[in-house]
């Protein structure tokens, strides 16, 4: 067997032939494979944002607010008017995007010798979390289509006794979110053993109209965490900033194992400029869920399954080759994701133009 420059290394054990986390990146007209805002930062957005920073610059030979006060405050207004909770500071933490997030609830619920459970197929980062803590990972298993409901996910959580137990809301890849009564489900079973229970929005501004969040249940339930993130309806997936709802006890636990000072005052004074503009930009998460429940209305059309979406994407089957389909969209200059899942594809939903552009390119190559 060929060595490579890192068998050289004395690399843990457990890494070693593991791939890094990553989608292509690649520079093409219409970049739909991530779930990002395709829309711009609007300009007086981009203005605020850079008064702010400018501010923090010339306070940068000091450490930031090493509890972010200003932006906890900002998150529990924001989360409060947008789910209808009533949040405050105190049960707000936030990390440099969600992936550190993950980590210091793993940090201080899992580790060695504990275990981390989702519902695969999920996002792809969760079993990757779990090795990074040393805890075992359990694979959980969904019903036909992809489904979860309440009795399966409480008897599996029963049956294997996680320590951390994730569910994704809307799940990614298929944009499906779950009943409130999934959640109080695997909550009831988590009480019976030393579960931590997270349900993960982070597509959670892009549910459909009478879909809960799982944030109206924080009240009473210390176990439950609702993570969040701007990277999707922010439009600030480059600003790096995630956070999370819980009891206050929760965020109290995270502070035994997050760094000193780990929120740069720069990523704080941008996400507080953001919060300032919420109102302007979910304007863009608006269009985004009309050009999403677009795809939602013309897949079918070409014969093509889409699985219904609470998020800013599609998750869609029927194809004969997937990765023939997606080399054909990628030849166009679309890029769309390969998730692995045999004749399935998904897609960012993007601005009108590049919506079009997809469904003209897909509908070419099913006419072929």
């Amino acid at each position: 067997m060929t060595q490579t420059p890192l068998d050289r290394l004395p690399l843990r054990p457990e890494l070693k032939g593991q791939q890094p986390y990553g989608a292509p990146q690649l520079n093409v007209p219409a970049m739909l494979n991530v779930n990002e805002t395709t829309y711009p930062v609007p300009a007086d957005v981009v203005d605020a944002i850079a008064k702010e920073v400018r501010a923090a610059a010339e306070t940068l030979n000091r450490y930031p607010d090493r509890e972010f006060t200003v932006l906890r405050t900002k998150l529990a207004e924001y989360l409060s008017v947008e789910s209808g909770a009533a949040l405050i500071a105190e049960q707000i933490w936030a990390g440099n995007g969600s992936n550190e997030v993950m980590q210091h609830i793993l940090q201080a619920f899992a580790g060695p010798g504990r275990s981390v459970m989702s519902f695969p197929p999920t996002y792809s980062m969760y079993p990757l979390y779990a090795r990074g803590v040393y805890s075992s990972y359990i694979a959980g298993t969904r019903g036909p289509g992809f489904s979860q409901t309440p009795q399966d996910v409480a008897a599996q959580i029963r049956q294997h006794r996680p320590h951390v137990v994730i569910l994704c809301s809307p799940n990614n890849p298929t944009g499906t979110a779950l009943s409130l009564e999934v959640v109080e489900a695997a909550y009831q079973a988590a009480q019976e053993s030393e579960t931590m229970v997270i349900v993960d929005e982070a597509y959670g501004e892009f549910r459909q109209p009478g879909t809960p969040s799982a944030l109206t249940m924080l009240e009473g339930r210390p176990r439950l965490i609702v993570t969040r993130t701007m990277s999707k309806a922010f439009a600030l997936a480059g600003g790096r900033l995630g956070y999370l709802a819980a009891a206050p006890e929760v965020t109290d636990a995270l502070r035994l194992v997050r760094l000193p000072y780990h929120l740069s005052a720069v990523t704080q004074a941008a996400a507080c400029a953001a919060l300032d503009h919420a109102e302007h930009l979910m304007a863009n998460v608006e269009r985004i869920k009309g050009q999403r429940d677009r795809i939602l209305n013309e897949l079918p059309q070409m014969g093509l399954t889409p699985y219904p979406s609470d998020a800013n994407f599609v998750f869609f089957g029927g194809l004969e080759d997937a990765h023939q389909a997606w080399q054909h969209l990628l030849d166009d200059g679309i890029l769309i994701r390969d998730v692995g899942i045999e004749g399935h594809l998904r897609v960012t939903a993007g601005t009108e133009a590049e919506t079009t552009d997809f469904l003209n390119s897909l509908r070419n190559y099913l006419n072929r």
